[in-house]
């Protein structure tokens, strides 16, 4: 996983082009009718059930646009909100609050809806030991935000991004000419360059799982598209060789039956990549 320090940078930046994006040379609506020192205040209106996620970035936003805005927070990140409640009261330049509008609400509304899938999983997945993990299928630009509403909503986080973790997927095995060959030649990189990432490698059969088994240092196993029976004997023959991992099209429907076959975690790219964004409104107090 990416460090602390990192993961504020990623922040950065996303907030430092979405404001260069949505900006540009200047909010030309609010520079036309709203005198420059005029302030005033605003309130984060909920219009959805769920999980709310997003406060502590809509604050970060509001730093950066102007120093001088002043945040009341009402409800924290993770906590369930229903229709009517309000999050948190905007104060200061009117100007700064309709240039920060935008792009606090288009994260809030995406982040929320996948803190709110996350918590669904979370909860589906209670007296098990399997959790809940996000994956690389993210919106290019701010997968940072995405993998924090995950986290939010109580799941855990996958690999960042090709950097921090080596995962030997099966287009990586069949180009490379197998699976033992790939994990020897992945070893030996890693050694090259003096690099300490983790290796899980896929499997897409119970073959695949025994050759796996045959090598050393793997640190889990991606049991990918296997139906329940099979995701039961995968599991007993890599007992406690390594961490297991259960994936492909796993969803609510499905996710307590593989957990129920003892794997560690199931990832589902359907958290981040396919959810309906919360109904939010910044509005004018």
């Amino acid at each position: 996983m990416i460090s602390e320090k990192q993961f504020k940078k990623e922040i950065d930046l996303i907030i430092t082009n979405a404001i260069r994006e949505d900006v540009g040379d200047g909010d030309h609506s609010s520079l036309a009718c709203i005198p420059e020192d005029a302030t005033g205040k605003a309130k984060l209106l909920v219009k959805d059930d769920g999980i709310i996620a997003g406060v502590d970035f809509a604050r970060q936003v509001f730093e950066f646009v102007d120093a001088g805005l002043k945040v009341e927070v009402k409800i924290k990140d993770g906590r369930p909100v229903k229709k009517g409640d309000i999050c948190f009261y905007v104060t200061g330049l009117s100007q700064s609050i309709l240039k920060s509008e935008r792009l606090v609400l288009n994260a809030m509304q995406r982040m929320s809806a996948i803190a709110t899938k996350t918590h669904a999983y979370v909860k589906l997945l209670e007296g098990t030991k399997t959790q809940i993990l996000d994956t690389r299928k993210t919106t290019p630009g701010i997968r940072a935000l995405e993998k924090w509403a995950v986290k939010i909503g109580g799941g855990e986080n996958h690999r960042f991004a090709l950097y921090d973790m080596i995962m030997l997927k099966d287009n990586h095995i069949d180009f490379c000419g197998g699976i033992t060959k790939a994990i020897e030649k992945t070893q030996a990189y890693l050694n090259q360059h003096n690099l300490h990432l983790k290796i899980i490698v896929e499997a897409r059969n119970l073959k695949e799982i025994e050759e796996i088994l045959q090598n050393k240092g793997v640190y889990r196993i991606l049991i990918d598209n296997f139906n329940y029976s099979d995701t039961k004997k995968a599991v007993q023959m890599i007992g406690d060789t390594c961490l297991t991992e259960s994936s492909g099209g796993i969803t609510l429907e499905t996710a307590r039956k593989y957990a129920e076959c003892g794997v560690d975690y199931i990832s589902s790219g359907a958290l981040t990549h396919s959810v309906h964004n919360m109904d939010l409104s910044l509005k004018a107090v």
